[in-house]
């Protein structure tokens, strides 16, 4: 049965990330879309220093309501899973279920922050001082989102963008816990794993989400869109 997916993206990444993926996808006989957040991809010329959570929800959200999408599969990569979690709560009447792609969740007026350690909160804050424009966080190199492909890695560091720091430093404007408003399943990259997301395994055991796992680093739309779109159309 046809489905209707809308990929959201993750930090320094854009819709371009789901290439793969949604090219399989619409060859099966779903609608996909790819929405790109304010101040990264093609839309970087939007960066500004006030950018936060409730910028992205409203991309996601004006997105479903102005494509007119309903009965969605709504899948958040990464940090897009704060996008997802304000969209869901915003318009839940056009989602039908929502995938969590090794993201970091987010509960209530929590900040990105909020779940850093010292050290890396302060490499963070050393990054964004010393980058050219001092509001964003330049990308890291396509290794340490598991790119290993030399190929793959020129690709995807032609096309990752500076991320807006406001916006991780912003609490995520939502009401209810992720994950109760409707169906939610969360898929991990297992191969090799991404740091920041480790503690999410237990968030999704807590409330009863479906895990499954992928053979694959943290970008599995770059290294394994294949498996990634047989685990998102079953």
């Amino acid at each position: 049965m046809a489905k209707t997916f809308v990929l959201l993206h993750g930090a320094w990444h854009g819709g371009w990330c789901w290439e793969r993926v949604a090219d399989i996808l619409r060859a099966r006989g779903h609608r996909v879309t790819t929405p790109t957040q304010t101040g990264l991809g093609e839309r970087r010329h939007l960066l500004t220093a006030d950018l936060g959570l409730d910028t992205f929800i409203a991309d996601l959200t004006n997105h479903l309501i102005f494509e007119d999408l309903t009965d969605v599969v709504l899948v958040g990569h990464s940090f897009g899973s704060n996008g997802v979690s304000g969209a869901v709560e915003e318009v839940p009447e056009r989602v039908a279920e929502v995938i969590y792609l090794d993201s970091t969740i987010l509960g209530p007026g929590e900040r990105l922050i909020d779940h850093m350690s010292p050290g890396a909160l302060k490499e963070r804050v050393q990054a964004i001082k010393t980058s050219p424009d001092g509001i964003s966080l330049p990308p890291p190199p396509a290794e340490v989102f598991g790119v290993l492909d030399p190929a793959d890695q020129a690709w995807v560091e032609a096309r990752l963008t500076p991320h807006p720091s406001s916006a991780m430093l912003s609490p995520l404007p939502i009401k209810a816990p992720p994950g109760s408003i409707r169906p939610t399943r969360y898929i991990a990259c297992a191969e090799p794993r991404y740091h920041p997301t480790e503690r999410v395994r237990g968030w999704a055991d807590t409330y009863g989400w479906p895990v499954d796992e992928i053979q694959t680093g943290h970008d599995a739309m770059v290294t394994a869109p294949e498996a990634l779109a047989d685990l998102l159309d079953r």
